[in-house]
């Protein structure tokens, strides 16, 4: 397995486990009352950054494990992260609508955020899907 089929590997990994998690908190937390009502906010900004900071630290390990090829991105990498990022991007963007659609109903803060939380979780893995799909059967 190349470094960069790794980096999405454990891309994909953080972008389930760690919103999983999230929403695991945010039911516990519910106790009855409307999810509406909740201080979503430091758990959503926690969740987001713990993302990030996994996402960077794995890859930092990773690399420390497996440091052949770390970082080094043939022509094929790139074609195969350019298409995938590609399809999370349209992912993305389509995504969006349903947040959009909840701001002009002016429904509560916390649906619109978590729409838009979860637009990100599924275009990076549908990104990530298309680049391993990629890696382990080509195009």
């Amino acid at each position: 397995m190349s470094f960069e089929e790794r980096r999405i590997w454990i891309y994909l990994a953080v972008a389930v486990l760690v919103p999983a998690a999230y929403l695991v908190v945010v039911l516990a937390r519910t106790g009855g009352t409307n999810v509406a009502d909740l201080a979503y906010q430091p758990l959503l900004l926690t969740a987001v950054g713990v993302s990030i900071a996994a996402t960077i630290v794995l890859n930092m390990v990773s690399a420390a494990l497996w440091p052949k090829g770390a970082y080094q991105k043939d022509p094929r990498d790139k074609e195969i992260d350019r298409r995938g990022e590609y399809v999370g991007f349209i992912a993305m963007s389509s995504l969006t609508v349903v947040p959009f659609g909840l701001a002009l109903l002016e429904w509560p803060h916390f649906w619109i955020a978590n729409t838009i939380y979860l637009a990100y979780v599924a275009a990076a893995v549908a990104s990530s899907t298309v680049k391993l799909v990629a890696y382990r059967r080509g195009f």
